[in-house]
């Protein structure tokens, strides 16, 4: 294989290299034939680094940046891992999560009877199956559930807290709504160093993560000898007793996924992820009849005529069809009568058959594009029959008309809300609808507000509710850039429970910072404009920016004053043009993260005031002018001059 890699890549004589990493000394030996060909064993962790990586792997597991009492923690514990660091990251996980020396002790002793020999490949599987049986039977059985993705794969965390609750692997308990529990489940895998986060979203909360490959293999063999998920494709296939499968992922397609699958008894099939091909899965809907979970995320050989059979698995919970080639719903989509999440973003779906109202139990129905704004209009029938089961309805449009939806009051269930078009006449009907259902909802159970306000008209005008939406956990405001300023919501510093906030950049002024300040509990604040949704080219963008921040009411630096901003952690400005920034001493004092990407930028000052920022992300767009160039340049040597500075990640974008 590696003979056919090398015929396939060009040579030169530029120095350039090809690198190949294995953990098994006979492949690496292979690898190495021709002159010029080097194997470099790689030098594992001195004994004072073993500890360090332990004490700050315990560190991040408790939440605490403090060091730890070192006279409590046995030094055996990464002593046995013979300086491993995924056997000392799992080790340090499983010490975190058990208060008790005891417990420590005797986990010693039942792993490792002599330290001092090499730990081999049985040995680490030791130590995960010891951190495996170790967690309780909730989190287990949510760990199996990681073998249902691909090995090396990045993978959602929203995507997967909603498919652990639509498997019933998770349920309330003690107060804690169904979301709760998938959330705490999830964080103790974090903290088990089962899962590694990869991204963070904009509220602090992971985006991405991801499985070590050797915890990932762990993960598919005991899914597999306890039939809980039977993974197929790749290098996998472990075959389910009696070849009674109850959950099946199929990870690609040919030939050997083919033969598996014809010779597995897919009759009791009740849970399918398929990553890649169908390859003709569904040309047999009867050996399927019992599915109740169906995720096809990207599938792209699912076609439209595909629906249909789709719509004949009645017990159906959960369907996901996100990021494939369809473009329209069939009418029979309303006899899935236990569907309780519909998934069809970034499809070519725009709009819903009037039969979905006869969906009584679905709380979530996720459309539209949040890239392009795409959006999914809602039938009129909803208007006589509203979903009142729903708890999200991400991606919709509202536009003026007479079958355009806009009352949702009946929705008191509804959680989240996101308009990604909305385009309606300023005191008419569906202002008036739409109003007041934001009014009336925020009274009940929303805590996501997102609405993309077109003309601004909506935004403009609704600055005085009679009820403000008090307990919003975030809210995305965005417009396009208008002649006039659009002012902030008077209600806006009400919002005392608001965690995270995006607004246009055309709502920046000179009392905006001020008064956005004030919001206790603002972990994240983000100033955006598309130069896509404006309809020009960046430069033009860019001069449009600077028209409207001449207004007598803007200024043209953004001065960030001391005495707010207490428990802000991140700060994005996203737009063609960004003016300067000026940070004055004690000003956003819990400040870790700035973000800042533009087609030009007038420059920041006052980094060195910015006491914890760990780290300061500009991005360029690839046709940005020179003198932002130097400019970025000149940030760069002053963020490294800081003692103790952030990490500094410059890029570009398109």
């Amino acid at each position: 294989m590696l003979e056919l890699i090398k015929k396939s890549l060009p040579k030169s004589e530029k120095g350039s290299r090809v690198i190949v990493t294995s953990r098994f000394q006979a492949v690496a030996s292979a690898s190495v034939r021709n002159k010029g060909d080097y194997l470099y064993e790689a030098v594992i962790l001195s004994g004072d680094k073993s500890e360090v990586l332990f004490m700050d792997i315990m560190a991040e597991a408790k939440g605490c940046q403090e060091q730890q009492d070192k006279s409590k923690i046995i030094p055996e514990h990464w002593e046995m891992c013979m300086r491993l660091p995924l056997a000392i990251v799992i080790m340090a996980g499983y010490v975190a999560c058990n208060p008790h020396i005891s417990d420590w002790k005797q986990v010693f002793k039942d792993l490792v009877p002599d330290y001092l020999k090499p730990l081999s490949h049985d040995g680490l599987m030791c130590i995960i199956d010891n951190c495996y049986f170790d967690m309780p039977l909730e989190i287990k059985r949510c760990s199996l559930y990681l073998s249902i993705f691909p090995s090396s794969s990045q993978n959602s965390r929203k995507r997967l807290l909603r498919k652990w609750i639509s498997e019933a692997l998770v349920s309330e308990k003690q107060g804690l709504s169904v979301e709760e529990v998938a959330e705490t489940c999830f964080n103790h895998l974090i903290k088990r160093q089962i899962i590694r986060a990869v991204k963070h979203s904009s509220n602090g909360k992971v985006k991405t993560y991801e499985v070590h490959h050797m915890i990932h293999e762990y993960l598919v063999c005991k899914a597999g000898e306890e039939n809980f998920v039977t993974v197929v494709g790749g290098q996998w296939f472990v075959a389910p007793p009696s070849n009674m499968v109850r959950r099946l992922s199929l990870q690609s397609d040919g030939l050997k996924t083919e033969s598996a699958k014809n010779n597995m008894n897919l009759s009791h099939v009740r849970s399918l992820s398929v990553f890649g091909t169908l390859n003709g899965l569904l040309s047999k809907p009867q050996k399927l009849r019992i599915v109740q979970h169906l995720d096809l995320e990207g599938c792209t050989d699912f076609k439209q005529e595909h629906t249909k059979v789709v719509c004949e698995l009645f017990l159906l919970k959960y369907l996901s069809l996100r990021r494939t080639d369809i473009t329209k719903l069939p009418k029979d989509i309303g006899k899935l009568q236990y569907l309780e999440t519909l998934d069809i973003r970034e499809s070519g779906i725009t709009k819903l058959p009037k039969t979905i109202c006869q969906l009584e139990k679905v709380k979530n129905i996720l459309g539209g594009n949040k890239k392009t704004r795409k959006a999914l209009k809602l039938p009129e029938d909803m208007k006589k029959k509203p979903i009142k089961s729903l708890c999200v309805l991400s991606g919709i449009e509202i536009v003026e008309g007479p079958s355009s939806v806009a009352d949702f009051r009946q929705l008191t269930k509804l959680r989240k809300l996101v308009i990604y078009k909305l385009n309606i006449k300023n005191e008419g009907k569906l202002f008036d609808e739409l109003r007041f259902s934001i009014e009336d909802l925020c009274g009940y159970s929303l805590q996501t507000l997102v609405i993309d306000d077109g003309s601004a008209g909506f935004l403009s005008s609704w600055g005085c509710l009679s009820s403000p939406p008090k307990f919003l956990n975030a809210l995305e405001l965005s417009c396009k850039l208008q002649a006039k300023v659009v002012n902030l919501p008077k209600w806006i510093i009400e919002l005392d429970t608001l965690t995270k906030l995006t607004l246009s950049l055309g709502m920046l002024s000179s009392d905006a910072l001020v008064q956005l300040s004030q919001l206790r509990k603002l972990f994240s604040l983000t100033f955006s404009l598309d130069d896509a949704k404006q309809g020009l080219e960046p430069e033009a963008t860019c001069r449009q920016i600077q028209l409207h921040l001449e207004h007598p009411n803007i200024t043209m630096m953004i001065i960030v004053h001391p005495g707010g901003f207490e428990s802000l952690k991140l700060l994005r400005f996203s737009a063609p043009y960004v003016p300067k920034l000026v940070f004055l001493e004690k000003a956003t004092p819990n400040l870790e993260r700035l973000d800042l990407r533009f087609f030009a930028f007038e420059g920041v000052d006052g980094i060195e005031h910015l006491k914890v920022l760990k780290e300061l992300h500009l991005s360029l767009h690839n046709n940005g002018s020179r003198g932002t160039e130097k400019i970025i340049q000149q940030i760069s040597n002053e963020a490294r001059q800081c003692e103790n500075g952030p990490k500094l990640i410059v890029d570009q974008y398109h």
